[in-house]
């Protein structure tokens, strides 16, 4: 899978650098059950993604 997600980076990209896959686990505050959100995310912007 990972192999796919890079080709699809580096077709919208251009070259593909420059932007990460970022997946990140949320806790859903009513049931208390995790959930995994995934976002295309600047390396620059990694960290504030992560904060959220």
């Amino acid at each position: 899978m990972a192999k796919k997600v890079v080709a699809t980076l580096k077709t919208k990209e251009g070259n593909g650098k420059g932007v990460a896959k970022v997946i990140k686990m949320v806790k859903s505050e009513k049931t208390g059950a995790y959930s995994f959100k995934e976002e295309i995310v600047a390396t620059e912007l990694i960290q504030n993604f992560l904060k959220q």
